[in-house]
């Protein structure tokens, strides 16, 4: 369920520069280490993104930023484009398309920008690649 570099033996994962911002910094570290122990896969999973992110400075926010809120279309690479809203555990509710960040494909898609390619291994070991298209913030969406 992590996001590596090549690893040998297994498929090369890339992993893209990330970009937060210092309020889903702040908050995606802390809802980490608070998932530590009832999910401690998906926490570490989301700390491990959290901790290689570049922290924007404060105030600063690039409109094709996926961040917590917002509205990401992504084509995966079997090219399904699929629209999701990123989302803490709390709010994700599947069927209206909102997706938890502590869920394998949220953590994959925090930080990324449009046109940024990740790969990352689902809860099953499947290897997964997928590239943001379109991303609308929460106040433009």
């Amino acid at each position: 369920m992590t996001i590596r570099a090549n690893t040998g033996a297994r498929a090369t994962h890339l992993r893209p520069r990330i970009t937060l911002t210092p309020t889903d910094h702040k908050l995606l570290s802390g809802l980490a280490n608070a998932a530590e122990v009832t999910m401690p896969d998906e926490a570490a999973l989301l700390a491990q993104e959290v901790d290689r992110a570049h922290v924007l400075a404060k105030g600063r926010q690039p409109v094709d930023l996926v961040c917590m809120g917002s509205e990401t279309t992504f084509e995966d690479d079997s090219g399904r484009v699929q629209r999701v809203t990123l989302v803490y555990p709390k709010d994700a509710d599947i069927s209206q398309g909102k997706i938890s960040v502590l869920t394998p494909i949220g953590a994959a898609l925090i930080g990324l920008k449009v046109g940024q390619t990740i790969t990352w291994e689902t809860r099953t070991g499947e290897i997964k690649r997928l590239t943001v298209r379109e991303v609308r913030q929460p106040q433009l969406a």
